[in-house]
């Protein structure tokens, strides 16, 4: 695996992540599919979702045991499995539709009124084997409800199970190795909901920092380029009347003159302007580091970043600041490109005192994918030590343990005002 630069030319996608990011308002939303209560995406998520929920079907062993055991006519048999296959189907229905329309769904409520009369109707008919269904129905219950009364109709199942169980004179100790998980479960799943609906929020809130963030720094280049143009452009016009003004005279000295100044003015506006542009592009860490929450997030790569690093680090220069913002867009890009099998990607800024005592700003980027082999470092570290190497700093790279995982750190001087 060789880690290599950014080509100066990037394609569509990588314009889209890198140039198009979360300060971006019309940019692409982040991929949701590693987010708990999102939409899936494709059939491949809904399968691993449906497997997953197959895992948890450990208490339909008891009606499908008390089906087998030979107890029932053939008749009382057909309508058990049959039953069982209904509740089941409800179940999974519910897990499908709502994976695939978001949080909310008209058919939930007839489902769920589905499996409450298959499973008071199985309770009631074939006895105590049969109390399971109840658990799934309080988790259906949990994540279809409202927030404000999910808990209550978990409580609701919770009593229902408990009369159903005295109803066909269940053991106690059955009724509270049932009763408990099925509250438990269900409880829990109301948390899940409440938990998906804040993320959600914090979802929306972050876009529309996202949008105010790049509403301001239009404004501002908006600003500059008033503040740059409109004087130089007035100028400009007022002499080339003047121009037009002498020539008409026979003037041609002085109009020569005010050509020559034209040409001026218009060179200064120019290196003004580029001068402004280029200002507006420099990196800073804030903005690499939303767009490195974005491209990972593509990858299926979770960013894993302390709140500090949105902060001001103090000391520390312009200059040096925009060297590490370029040392964490490569750093996030060969993550990208080259970490494969990477789930998790670390990022940190701290700071360390070197030999001969000099107090250095240290940017450190790890995954844990499968490392670089044997590989010999590409161009983009080489040019990206260069990078560090005009305003005094350095770069290191090292392996993770047993040769997996990658980690790149950027160090840059501290300015004399942190000490």
């Amino acid at each position: 695996m060789q880690y290599t630069p950014l080509d100066p030319r990037p394609t569509e996608s990588e314009r889209k992540v890198r140039g198009r990011g979360a300060c971006d308002p019309d940019a692409d939303p982040p991929a949701l599919s590693n987010i708990p209560g999102s939409p899936v995406e494709n059939r491949r998520q809904l399968l691993v979702k449906i497997c997953w929920m197959l895992l948890w079907m450990v208490y339909l062993v008891y009606p499908i045991k008390d089906l087998g055991s030979g107890h029932y006519s053939t008749t009382a048999v057909v309508f058990g499995w049959l039953a069982l296959t209904a509740f089941l189907g409800c179940y999974l229905s519910l897990v499908i539709f709502r994976s695939a329309n978001g949080i909310w769904w008209r058919g939930s409520y007839p489902l769920l009124a589905g499996m409450l009369a298959i499973a008071l109707s199985t309770s009631f008919y074939y006895g105590e084997a049969w109390l399971g269904l109840f658990t799934y129905l309080s988790v259906a219950t949990g994540a279809i409800l409202p927030p404000r009364i999910a808990l209550w109709g978990v409580g609701a199942v919770t009593l229902l199970l408990a009369g159903t169980a005295l109803a066909v004179h269940a053991q106690s100790g059955a009724l509270v190795a049932l009763a408990l998980p099925t509250f438990l479960s269900g409880a829990a799943m109301t948390g899940v909901q409440r938990l998906v609906a804040t993320m959600r929020e914090l979802r929306e809130a972050r876009l529309m920092a996202a949008h105010l963030a790049a509403s301001e720094e239009r404004l501002r280049l908006a600003r500059d380029m008033h503040d740059l143009l409109g004087h130089s452009l007035s100028l400009i016009t007022l002499k080339s009347e003047l121009a037009g003004r002498f020539m008409d005279a026979g003037n041609q000295e002085q109009a020569r003159a005010q050509v020559s100044e034209i040409e001026q003015v218009a060179r200064q506006s120019l290196t003004d302007v580029r001068a402004a542009i280029t200002g507006y592009r420099k990196p800073t860490l804030s903005v690499e580091l939303a767009a490195a929450r974005t491209a990972l997030a593509t990858t299926g790569v979770t960013l894993e970043a302390p709140s500090t690093l949105l902060e001001e680090h103090p000391g520390l220069g312009a200059p040096e600041g925009e060297a590490l913002a370029w040392a964490l867009r490569e750093a996030v890009t060969n993550v990208v490109r080259h970490a494969a099998g990477a789930s998790v990607c670390t990022v940190g800024l701290d700071e360390t005192w070197d030999e001969d005592g000099s107090r250095y700003v240290v940017l450190e980027v790890a995954d844990n994918g499968r490392g670089p082999g044997k590989s010999a470092p590409g161009n983009g570290l080489t040019g990206l030590d260069e990078r560090l190497a005009l305003v005094s700093g350095r770069l290191e790279t090292a392996t993770g343990p047993h040769g997996k995982g990658f980690t790149i750190r950027a160090l840059v001087p501290l300015g004399a005002r942190a000490a």
